[in-house]
């Protein structure tokens, strides 16, 4: 397939797909030109979206295979839920391998699967296709981040040695969607929904700028998890309030805070640190991204909230709830942050931008599906580890066949 513009149609037509649709207005090389959504009526107002920001001549399809059949698709992102994943991937995959489409690529959101074996089984669905593939992580596009990585390892590193130790975190006060809350449907709580993403950050600010992933190998990781807000019983009764009685905290509540100490071994045999902690009983602001790399006598220290524009609202000023200056915004009055583009701002602008590239020059991307597949493995592990109260040594062939007992359904327990 030869083309010098790349259109992509998108599965998935909720949050996520419509952050990425505002990101594409800063993306100059592709045109959103499908949307495949099993809500006909939301896929119909992301695809509205998407030619109201002149992303392109976006149109809603009826299936998966009718999009990737159309010739104007060239390549794919994959943006439904959790428990959708591989089957997505198979509709997307199946006119390609019967010869009745073509496709250039894959994109997938975090996490690539909800298991191991179902991360193994989506790598094996995009080798047997031929097709490239890239895993969207978002964070580790951020524009501050990137840049302040590449100041301290061109500076600091250089002269006074690698980096050793990285944190990272992820936290507001619980997702959009009915189905993140349902352990056996998302695949966990917040440890698998979040910690994909802080996992990566510390691993990417360890990892030198020029080196591959396997430069630093995991050698253990240590884990806890809790629920520490949500299964109170007058929170657990808004979620039953929100989401209808399929979320229900009392009987079958899911982690809302975890934290994980990952050890990394570098060529040499040096030990990294990493830490991450992620929370969904935060209550700030809204969604707060932080960072930190630590070397020999530099450091550098990131959060996505420290934006450089406040409001203030007095209490006379009174309206709906919404979350129109940052994204999980908690309140309406006070002194307020504000993220003038989060879609720049968190990171899907560049990812957009680099996908496309990639896919378009028809080079497979180095973060494609076998990392997404390192960092479902770490999260297992991270899982394991807080079951058993024990650190777990890495490699760990059980992980392979590992499901959390979060995420197994109560007849399988």
């Amino acid at each position: 397939m030869a083309t010098d513009r790349l259109g992509v149609g998108f599965i998935g037509s909720g949050f996520i797909t419509r952050l990425h649709i505002r990101s594409w207005t800063s993306v100059r090389d592709a045109d959103v030109r499908g949307i495949w959504s099993p809500n006909a009526r939301h896929a119909e107002e992301a695809a509205a979206l998407a030619r109201e920001l002149r992303v392109g001549e976006a149109q809603a399809f009826n299936s998966i295979e009718a999009m990737v059949q159309d010739p104007a698709i060239d390549a794919i992102w994959i943006c439904g839920p959790n428990f959708s994943r591989i089957e997505n991937l198979e509709a997307v995959l199946t006119p390609v391998l019967d010869g009745t489409a073509e496709l250039i690529g894959v994109a997938c959101e975090k996490p690539l699967g909800r298991t191991v074996a179902e991360a193994n089984r989506m790598v094996a669905l995009v080798e047997d296709a031929g097709v490239l593939h890239g895993y969207l992580e978002d964070q580790l596009f951020a524009p501050g981040l990137r840049r302040g990585r590449e100041i301290l390892w061109k500076r600091g590193a250089a002269l006074a040695g690698r980096p050793y130790l990285a944190r990272a975190a992820e936290e507001h006060s619980g997702p959009h969607a009915s189905w993140f809350w349902q352990g056996p449907l998302q695949g966990g709580g917040v440890l698998l929904d979040m910690m994909c993403h802080s996992v990566e950050v510390a691993r990417f600010l360890l990892t030198a700028p020029d080196a591959p992933r396997s430069s630093i190998t995991p050698a253990k990781v240590s884990a806890q998890v809790a629920a520490l807000k949500w299964d109170r019983p007058a929170y657990a009764r808004q979620l039953r309030e929100r989401f209808g009685p399929d979320v229900d905290f009392n009987q079958s509540p899911v982690e809302d805070f975890a934290r994980a100490t990952i050890t990394y071994e570098d060529g040499k045999g040096r030990e990294l640190i990493s830490e991450t902690t992620t929370s969904w009983s935060y209550v700030g602001p809204g969604l707060r991204l932080r960072a930190e790399l630590l070397g020999p006598e530099y450091s550098l220290r990131y959060s996505s909230l420290d934006s450089g524009v406040d409001v203030y609202l007095s209490r006379e000023v009174q309206g709906a709830a919404g979350e129109d200056l940052v994204e999980k915004q908690n309140a309406e009055q006070g002194l307020l942050p504000v993220i003038g583009d989060e879609a720049a701002a968190y990171g899907y602008t560049g990812e957009n931008q680099h996908f496309t590239r990639y896919f378009l020059d028809g080079r497979q991307p180095k973060l494609n599906f076998h990392a997404g597949r390192e960092v479902v493995r770490l999260l297992m592990a991270a899982y394991m580890s807080a079951e058993q109260e024990r650190t777990i040594t890495l490699p760990a062939p059980a992980l392979e066949t590992f499901v959390p007992q979060v995420a197994q359904a109560p007849s399988d327990t």
